[in-house]
């Protein structure tokens, strides 16, 4: 699979990754298929995994996608040592529902649980998952600042973001990605000049449910748009979002997620597409981009 940079990092990631939450909410598959589903992953080209302390089913379950990727890495010995790994924290699962909880002590004390979690000293790669409106923004950035300062996280992310949170957290930490929505149907990082400005700045872009999401992606087998630049390279309309996105910014890292072997294998393989002139055309015409 083609290799793409992490920012300013000297990290060389797998130029799509492999999206956890499926195999953590309350519909995941039994842990044997989701242990499976990051081994296809692995295998078929991914080297890193985006998960987060928030995937499982509630307050009782937090950390689960951090366990569930931590007990399938270790299964595959020497080979799943070099996988990156990236979480995030910030949010809460209260009964399964999704709060925000950006306050400094929240976020060293998730740090500390997904220490724990990935069985590791020190986190590679760690988001803050969403700004929160009782917390200024750079008091959670800050917070983030002194983790990587105790050892604890190595290179700082940000998610769910515009370009203001952004500038405003450059000030405070090098920030290596953004992870925000992005689909052909979700334009707004698109449209707000997240990515113009992360393509500028050489910062990863990280566009998650980037072929509809967990409900969304019904759509697109059903745009015939997709349909048409699929049917031209004989992929699905799944695999044309994914290698539009990746034409769209030479630092875009999609994260398909994934709870079937099949879904792991279908996203790494579109990286293999390469979008003709004519595609590019007829997908800008029906999801413009500016």
């Amino acid at each position: 699979m083609k290799i793409r940079a992490l920012a300013n990092t000297g990290i060389e990631l797998s130029c799509v990754g492999l999206g956890e939450m499926p195999l953590s909410l309350s519909t995941r598959p039994d842990e044997a298929q989701a242990i499976s589903v990051v081994h296809a992953a692995v295998d078929a080209g991914m080297t890193w995994i985006d998960t987060a302390d928030v995937y499982c089913a509630d307050h009782r379950d937090i950390g689960h996608g951090e366990r569930l990727v931590t007990t399938a890495l270790k299964a595959m010995g020497d080979s799943g040592k070099d996988i990156v790994v990236a979480t995030k924290g910030g949010l809460e699962r209260p009964g399964g529902n999704w709060t925000v909880n950006g306050h400094p002590d929240h976020l060293h004390s998730a740090c500390a649980a997904s220490l724990r979690s990935l069985e590791t000293d020190c986190i590679t790669w760690y988001q803050l998952h969403a700004t929160d409106p009782k917390v200024h923004f750079t008091e959670s950035v800050g917070a983030l600042a002194r983790l990587q300062e105790e050892g604890k996280i190595q290179h700082v992310g940000l998610s769910n973001v515009g370009v203001a949170e952004i500038q405003a957290a450059r000030e405070i930490v090098n920030v290596v990605s953004v992870q925000n929505r992005c689909n052909p149907f979700d334009r707004d990082s698109f449209n707000s000049g997240v990515v113009a400005f992360c393509t500028r700045e050489n910062i990863a872009f990280l566009p998650h449910s980037p072929v509809g999401g967990h409900k969304g992606h019904i759509r697109t087998p059903e745009d015939s748009v997709l349909c048409a630049v699929g049917a031209r390279h004989g992929i699905s309309p799944y695999q044309v979002c994914i290698a539009w996105l990746l034409a769209l910014s030479p630092k875009m890292l999609p994260i398909p997620g994934a709870s079937r072997i099949e879904s792991a294998r279908s996203s790494a393989a579109a990286a293999a597409t390469s979008l003709t002139q004519r595609d590019m055309e007829d997908l800008a015409l029906a999801f413009p981009t500016v």
